[in-house]
């Protein structure tokens, strides 16, 4: 089921990079299988989206690439693993839809969010479509238009 288009309720990590490189056509919300060590670093905020993907093998989806950075207090009988494949956990229903739609060209899955919701960590991820250099180009423009706006209306109210 497809999320409406609302905050999540406390953010852990962001992948400001997806929305630079892919137009976002359908975002979903994801449960993830974590270690003990993986969530005590969440709370702490140690996480990092940046470099992630979101890969499908064999009728189940996981995240590959997102870091999570244990703490120092991590216990010395864990072996802790910062860049673990993380398996993100969907309704077959959904995994089957997401597996139809990557198939066809030009669809990619990507992590947009990590956050929390009812005490457990979610993964927003979304179905992109990639962006031309063109387009790109057109994003950078738009974000320095409403910078100069916002710089004339902060000089005007001064």
């Amino acid at each position: 089921m497809a999320t409406k288009n609302k905050a999540p309720s406390s953010r852990i990590a962001e992948n400001k990079r997806a929305f630079f490189n892919y137009f976002i056509e359908e975002r979903f919300e994801a449960g993830m299988v974590l270690y003990g060590w993986e969530v005590k670093a969440l709370r702490s905020g140690k996480a990092q989206l940046t470099d992630a993907y979101v890969l499908i093998r064999e009728g189940e989806i996981f995240l590959i690439g997102g870091q999570i950075n244990p703490l120092r207090t991590a216990s010395t009988h864990v072996r802790t693993e910062p860049d673990r494949t993380k398996k993100l956990l969907l309704k077959k229903d959904e995994i089957k839809r997401l597996i139809g739609k990557v198939e066809q060209k030009g669809y990619t899955l990507v992590p947009l969010h990590l956050y929390w919701k009812n005490g457990f960590v979610k993964c927003e991820i979304a179905l992109a479509k990639g962006k031309a250099e063109y387009d790109k180009r057109a994003t950078i423009k738009d974000r320095e238009g409403k910078r100069e706006v916002e710089r004339a209306m902060k000089s005007r109210n001064r």
